[in-house]
């Protein structure tokens, strides 16, 4: 079962939404023509949509003025005191109430009003006869143009003669070939042909009216003169008089046609996930997410070896400079720091290889998601990526900085700490007993007694002794123990902070890179399913 054909509501919704969603993606001409048409629909809907304006173009002596004068009963098209020439559009209206801002939107100044509709559905009706399409008078052509594009229905009159004149088939009945549900094709003077030729004259006009691309519309042979097929034409006006869906049919056509000029966006593909996890880490690979993550891995390193290292070799690392201060992401840098969304890093500028992979990364993500596109919604989707790249240095280097770190002590520090202080304590204790024991004497003074092991392994040992022997060695356990504890600590830090940082720079790439790429596809999707409605 297929789909019901869409509104002239939803079909002019979806064109305002192909000029707005493809505002610098489609050709401005066709942009301003659309502007220009929906200007109108919504200007002619507004104008007494109750009536029917039936356009009668010709070229010159195809008999229009008479075929009027004929279907309206009267010699209107050449006795009308203020139309001395065909040089005006006449519009003759039947029950002219609400016509009059619909006749001055049109500019057709000239009217005539008359009783008796032409059929009996065809009340609410204007007929409107127009100066000659051929007219060498290039203002009188120009009326015609114009009013072919506003009018409801067509009637294009030909004689005889000139049947397939060149002019009036190519530069005006073809580019209308949307239109036929509101088309009809009159071939007047049929009186001047032999009754044996007329078959194959409006055979012939047919076969021409269907290359123009209006294979369904109605060809009607007639005579302005002896009246013959004009009951028929009436007939026929009255159909489209009476059809609300006729009056419609012109501006469906006139959205149609200008939706087919409209190039489709092409393709339009999700965006795949892996895709932005890939994008995020070659961003933070080069912003620095590993270089960051280092240095807090490092400095954990260097201050659980200041406070938890063998105190007497421990100061050695206080000479360094902290990893993170260096770039500017330690915790006095970091807390002093009032304002965060000035704050900015000590990083280094971006060398010329991390910027040429960060615009890679960013240019192939782009590339990729509108890969479907065509040219110039492509070109967009490169344009965004383009503009990121301006933003992203410093937006990168500004999560990096407001990224909380875990640049915070443990708590076994302080306990390996104290006991090796205690050590260390112990030791020099030892060693100033040792130290006393020797010296004393020699200033006649009583020398301390030295105990020593009397039993075991160590016996004979000097208490003393084993007591600095152990706070060496206690503390140079305990030092290699905090080595080991602190690397693995650092490394857990290193890959916390990593994941800190790849969210931190997740978010700025997707404000900065997905997002407008983002938006580039759905303006793209929107167009495309906004073609398929206006043009169906």
């Amino acid at each position: 079962m297929s789909a019901a054909k869409p509104t002239l509501d939803e079909r002019i919704a979806a064109l305002r939404t192909v000029t707005d969603a493809g505002a610098g993606r489609i050709p401005s001409a066709i942009g301003a023509e659309a502007e220009a048409l929906l200007t109108q629909a919504e200007a002619r809907r507004a104008r007494s949509p109750e009536h029917t304006v039936v356009g009668v173009f010709g070229a010159t002596g195809s008999g229009k003025s008479s075929l009027v004068n004929a279907l309206v009963g009267d010699e209107v098209a050449k006795a009308h005191v203020r139309r001395p020439t065909t040089s005006q559009a006449l519009a003759v209206t039947w029950d002219a109430t609400g016509a009059a801002e619909l006749l001055d939107w049109l500019e057709i100044r000239e009217r005539v009003e008359r009783p008796q509709p032409i059929d009996p559905r065809a009340g609410k009706l204007v007929l409107v006869d127009l100066p000659d399409v051929d007219s060498i008078e290039a203002g009188n052509r120009a009326i015609a143009e114009r009013l072919a594009g506003q009018v409801d229905a067509l009637l294009w009159v030909v004689d005889p003669q000139k049947y397939a004149d060149d002019v009036l088939h190519a530069q005006f009945i073809a580019p209308h070939a949307r239109h036929a549900a509101v088309t009809l094709v009159v071939l007047n003077q049929v009186d001047l042909l032999a009754a044996s030729d007329r078959a194959s004259v409006v055979a012939s006009l047919q076969s021409i009216v269907s290359r123009d691309g209006l294979p369904r519309a109605r060809v009607l042979p007639v005579s302005a003169r002896t009246l013959e097929g004009i009951d028929d034409l009436k007939a026929a006006i009255g159909d489209l008089a009476a059809s609300r869906a006729a009056r419609d049919a012109r501006l469906v056509a006139d959205v149609q046609t200008l939706s087919a000029r409209i190039d489709d966006p092409g393709s339009v593909s999700r965006l795949d996930a892996r895709g932005s996890v890939r994008v995020r880490d070659e961003v933070g690979t080069a912003a620095g997410v590993d270089v960051v993550a280092a240095a807090v891995a490092s400095s954990y390193r260097k201050r659980a070896g200041q406070v938890a290292g063998w105190p007497l070799v421990s100061w050695i690392g206080r000479l360094r400079a902290d990893p993170l201060t260096r770039l500017g992401l330690g915790p006095k840098r970091r807390g002093s720091d009032a304002d965060a969304d000035v704050h900015r890093t000590s990083m280094p500028l971006l060398s010329a290889g991390a910027q040429a992979k960060l615009s890679l990364a960013v240019r192939s993500f782009a590339d990729s998601a509108a890969s479907g596109l065509a040219g110039p919604w492509k070109a967009a989707g490169r344009s965004a990526a383009e503009e990121a790249l301006d933003r992203l240095p410093a937006d990168l280097d500004l999560a990096i900085a407001r990224t909380p770190l875990p640049a915070r002590g443990s708590w076994w520090w302080a306990l390996i700490g104290i006991v090796q202080w205690v050590t260390i304590v112990a030791g020099v204790g030892g060693a100033l007993w040792l130290v006393a024991a020797s010296l004393l004497p020699t200033f006649g003074m009583p020398a301390l007694l030295i105990p020593r092991v009397e039993e075991g392994p160590l016996a004979g040992w000097a208490v003393p002794t084993l007591v600095i022997i152990a706070a060496v060695l206690v503390g140079v356990l305990l030092g290699l123990i905090s080595a080991v504890l602190s690397a693995l600590a650092a490394a857990a830090r290193r890959r916390r902070t990593r994941k800190r940082l790849l969210a931190s720079v997740d978010e700025v790439v997707q404000r900065d890179v997905v997002q407008p790429v983002t938006a580039e596809l759905d303006r793209a999707r929107a167009v495309a399913t906004a073609l398929g409605v206006a043009g169906r």
